[in-house]
């Protein structure tokens, strides 16, 4: 349904709200889980070596979770692809836009390995840290909760520039139909 000359739509608009919303919920629930088992690991006494490596791991958090993975290409693409469905708002995408707008079906090749292969991966490790014993499961949490954070930051920055038109340019990387 049209509701003025651009071509805009309430669709358009209730499924970019909705993508850009549900997958921030999903970044935010799961720096809130991960934050409150991180916490734990601060409970007992922590030697040189576990504050070493809680740098390490969040030194390379940051960097390959949050500035390569999520503010290099995953973030972009994600907020890219909001915007396409607020252009362009096909119903199964306003519906499941949050999975849309991270490339898990309507999407090329490889942001549909990324979402699929990805999930996959992070389940896996997910499963192998619940047999982690604190606090170096926390403090590998702590580097997870780093890298999230910096991923949710640069989405909200990503979508802030693909709306207001800042940075063209970003594929939301749909195929042609």
């Amino acid at each position: 349904m049209q509701n003025n000359e651009s071509g805009l739509s309430v669709a358009g608009l209730t499924g970019a709200v909705w993508g850009v919303a549900g997958f921030s919920l999903i970044l935010l629930d799961a720096i809130n889980r991960l934050a409150r088992i991180a916490v734990t690991a601060f409970d007992q006494p922590l030697t040189f070596g576990h504050w070493l490596s809680l740098l390490v791991i969040v030194a390379v958090m940051a960097y390959t979770e949050g500035y390569r993975g999520f503010q290099k290409s995953f973030s972009p693409r994600t907020a890219a692809r909001a915007y396409y469905l607020f252009r362009h708002p096909e119903p199964l995408a306003v519906i499941f836009a949050p999975l849309f707008c991270m490339g898990f079906f309507r999407a090329t090749r490889r942001p549909l390995l990324f979402a699929w292969v990805g999930t996959t991966l992070i389940i896996m490790l997910v499963v192998a840290l619940h047999a982690t014993p604190q606090p170096w499961r926390g403090l590998i949490d702590v580097g997870v909760v780093v890298g999230l954070s910096w991923g949710l930051i640069s989405f909200w920055g990503s979508v802030w520039r693909v709306f207001t038109r800042v940075h063209e340019g970003v594929s939301p990387e749909v195929p042609e139909p």
